[in-house]
């Protein structure tokens, strides 16, 4: 095996292992302390943070499966890269405005803060790079798209 689809498994695992623990951490929780997180960020109707905090955690174990079985890799990756840039906007985007809110990621008790940002932002070139190489390398994902 080629160094290329080695580094598209490593990534494949390792976002579908952070995708997986962020659910987990979310649904063994009630789904209102979520929904608190969520509604702290200040940008979504009561509505939509109600459909977000009930429905995200279950669309991050569903991504997190697909990404760890290599199914759709194409697909999944894109949706994870698009997922996660815009999980670090809004994130960015509330540090700089001085929020001192929880950022939810994995669960809760974790203050959006530079440590938080290194890690999401990391997570985002990781998702970046193994969509660059799920569409640049034929044998990848030639068999699961």
């Amino acid at each position: 095996m080629n160094t290329r689809r080695w580094l598209v498994r490593i990534l494949r695992v390792a976002l579908a292992a952070v995708f997986v623990y962020a659910a987990w951490s979310k649904l063994s929780q009630p789904w209102l302390l979520f929904a608190m997180a969520i509604d702290a960020y200040g940008l979504l109707p009561q509505w939509a943070v109600m459909t977000l905090a009930r429905s995200l955690p279950w669309f991050e174990l569903a991504l997190g499966v697909l990404l760890l079985t290599g199914f759709w890799l194409r697909h999944a990756a894109v949706v994870a890269s698009a997922l996660l840039a815009v999980f670090f906007a809004v994130m960015l985007r509330s540090y700089a405005q001085g929020l001192q809110i929880d950022c939810a990621c994995f669960g809760f008790g974790e203050a959006i803060s530079l440590k938080t940002l290194l890690r999401d932002g990391l997570l985002v070139l990781s998702s970046a790079a193994l969509t660059a190489l799920a569409f640049g390398c034929a044998p990848c994902s030639a068999k699961r798209t």
